[in-house]
């Protein structure tokens, strides 16, 4: 029994092999026309023939292709067959061909492996047929119209060549960036990858040859890395470099200083906003805009420089509480962020107490002498620009002799501003004029004084000034003074 079953075995084994021998071996074909497949007796073979006698014979040359493995080809080559360019040439000796489809007793065959041995090259039409992305190439022997299958296949798919563009290739935070495949050369798909500086994968996004572009952002800078692959028709990834890189510009730090804080008498003062301390981590500062606001909000001036050294000099012509709100450029137009306000609220002050110097001329006493007088004093507000107070006092020299002698006057003035003009009015003291006439006495005056504010730098003041004194218990006609001098408030 087990003698049996060995012999069994062996004769498979032996049919198995005989089978594979007979299909690596080569037949070689030195004439045709014994077995032929579709043939016109007694015409010349023309391409229109042979493709009517094909597609009359379609159920054969179907069983003849799905006997030769290749039952995809059938389709394609029944419908190329008809509108295909068929070449009129010649089989070279030696060359061999994969399979071909014959008849014997009138049975579809396949001889596989034919080798054309003949004395002279065979006549032939070479038809091509396109088919997953390759042509082959039939040969149709013209002396038999036999279905023979060409050695030569062509690969009709071309590797891809991506291309990857990236603009701009430097750009601010959340300024948006176009990654653009459109160059890339017979791709079916492309897909691009997007990684941080430090190799971290951020997006992917898969593009295609009807829509190659896509739009993204960085909210964070630094450097972004793009790769991308294109795939052809047989999704084949591309071999060449294709990357490219986008670089996100820090914005600039602002830093800023003020020539005073707070800002004491700093009215008519000029006022120093820096920010020359300001710096750009990858650039430089290219413009620095400073805007001035009220105690309300609102901007009442702007200063917008581009040059060094970045400051800005204001005069204050008004006390209050102010906000100056800076923000710098950098040559990239890179913005310091809204998020780290570079901004200092500081109040302004205007000076209020002022020493007087000042002199004139006279009339003292009721008489015909004309004196010549000196003060000095303390001018101080008492709502600005509205009322002030002022205290002085200082000598008189007559310009006559005896029985004029010098004379010292003194006051305490409440004045009222009107822009330039002010009028004042208050009590004073004045020695007598004259030692021997009893009427000439010292004491309390009511004074008033009109006069212009001839120059106003807010730090110093000139004022023109009239003056009349009136007695207060004493003789008017021998203790009335009036003048008119220039005094200097510093």
């Amino acid at each position: 029994m087990k003698l049996r079953k060995s012999a069994v075995l062996f004769v498979v084994m032996a049919l198995v092999a005989f089978t594979a021998m007979s299909y690596a071996q080569t037949t070689k074909l030195k004439r045709v026309g014994l077995y032929t497949f579709c043939t016109v007796k007694g015409q010349e073979p023309t391409p229109a023939t042979m493709k009517g006698l094909f597609d009359a014979h379609a159920a054969d040359i179907k069983t003849g292709f799905d006997l030769a493995g290749n039952s995809e080809l059938y389709g394609p080559f029944m419908e190329q067959m008809k509108t295909a360019e068929w070449t009129d040439t010649t089989l070279a000796v030696g060359e061999t061909l994969p399979w071909m489809l014959f008849k014997s007793h009138d049975q579809v065959k396949v001889a596989r492996n034919i080798e054309w041995a003949g004395k002279d090259p065979l006549p032939v039409f070479i038809v091509p047929i396109k088919y997953d992305w390759k042509q082959y190439e039939f040969v149709i022997p013209k002396g038999c119209g036999n279905i023979a299958l060409s050695s030569k296949v062509t690969n009709l798919v071309q590797p891809a060549v991506c291309s990857l563009v990236v603009t701009p290739v430097r750009a601010n935070a959340n300024d948006p960036i176009t990654v653009d495949m459109s160059g890339s050369q017979y791709a079916k798909s492309m897909t691009v990858e997007v990684t941080d500086a430090q190799g971290l994968k951020l997006a992917t996004q898969e593009l295609t040859p009807q829509s190659p572009k896509w739009q993204t952002k960085f909210d964070k800078p630094g450097e972004y890395s793009f790769k991308g692959v294109a795939y052809n028709m047989e999704g084949t990834a591309t071999t060449n470099p294709c990357a490219a890189k986008v670089s996100i510009n820090f914005p600039p730090i602002c830093k800023l200083w003020t020539s005073c804080m707070p800002c004491e008498d700093y009215v008519g003062r000029p006022i120093t906003f820096d920010a020359s301390g300001s710096s750009d981590p990858d650039g430089q500062i290219a413009k620095v805009v400073f805007e001035l606001l009220d105690a309300n909000g609102n901007v009442i001036d702007t200063c917008v420089t581009t040059r060094k050294p970045w400051n800005w000099e204001k005069v204050f012509t008004k006390a209050g509480t102010y906000t100056i709100n800076t923000t710098v450029t950098d040559n990239d137009g890179a913005q310091s962020p809204a998020s780290d306000p570079c901004r200092l609220t500081f109040e302004v002050t205007q000076k209020k107490l002022f020493w007087t110097v000042g002199g004139g001329l006279g009339i003292y006493g009721g008489s015909t002498a004309l004196y010549g007088f000196l003060r000095a004093g303390l001018f101080a507000w008492i709502t600005p620009d509205k009322w002030s107070f002022t205290l002085s006092g200082g000598g008189g020299i007559p310009f006559a002799g005896s029985p004029w002698k010098a004379v010292f006057t003194a006051e305490a003035l409440v004045n009222g501003h009107f822009q330039s003009f002010f009028l004042g009015t208050g009590l004073g003291v004045s020695s007598a004029t004259q030692a021997k006439d009893a009427n000439h006495k010292f004491g309390i005056d009511l004074v008033a004084q009109t006069g212009f504010q001839v120059f106003d730098k807010w730090t110093s003041k000139g004022q023109i000034f009239f003056e009349f004194r009136a007695p207060l218990g004493r003789s008017f006609e021998s203790n009335y003074k009036a003048g008119a001098g220039f005094r200097f408030l510093f």
